[in-house]
């Protein structure tokens, strides 16, 4: 029995392994634009990610068929709108401030964060549903309903992320030199 036993957990160890080996660094990626954290200095990703697939390690035997890719992506979702609603009050309700190393131009200390610095600008709901519509292609019946919102309001909640990061807010007008006639 005990033998039995170590083989299975053996087993199961090995296979989350080869799991993790293949979908860590795109469930990473999602974490980091979720978080939208620079992609080299990215503790708050790094942790959501150590959640997830911690919840989905436990798991892992009752799959049964389901891909775990879904699952962890599922509980990385889950745990990115619980984070985000302790911390904001809502989910939706303020826009955070970039971090002073991500400059909303893409221009930051960090290279390669400009994808991640205009994500910044986006609401934390906002945030998730691109992501998980965008970047994962998730379908949008599957998104509200693991958001708990209904349709239209996922498809509006993308189309406005998806204005505010196309048509960037504008800067203050250029002043005019005023000509003195002579």
């Amino acid at each position: 029995m005990r033998e039995r036993r170590a083989f299975q957990n053996a087993r199961r160890a090995r296979e989350f392994e080869a799991f993790v080996a293949g979908a860590a660094g795109r469930l990473l990626h999602a974490a980091t634009l979720l978080t939208a954290e620079p992609p080299n200095a990215n503790p708050r990703a790094r942790r959501l990610l150590t959640l997830a697939l911690a919840h989905t390690y436990a798991s892992w035997d009752r799959l049964r068929g389901e891909d775990p890719y879904d699952r962890a992506r599922q509980q990385l979702a889950v745990r990115f709108a619980r984070g985000a609603w302790h911390q904001y009050g809502a989910l939706g309700r303020s826009r955070p401030a970039p971090s002073p190393s991500v400059s909303v131009s893409g221009s930051g200390s960090v290279p390669g964060s400009g994808s991640v610095a205009v994500l910044a600008r986006l609401t934390p709901q906002e945030r998730l549903v691109l992501v998980l519509r965008m970047y994962e292609g998730v379908a949008e019946e599957q998104t509200a309903a693991l958001l708990g919102l209904p349709v239209e309001r996922v498809r509006a909640i993308c189309a406005r992320a998806m204005t505010t990061l196309l048509h960037p807010p504008r800067g203050p007008a250029p002043t005019m030199a005023k000509v003195v006639p002579s």
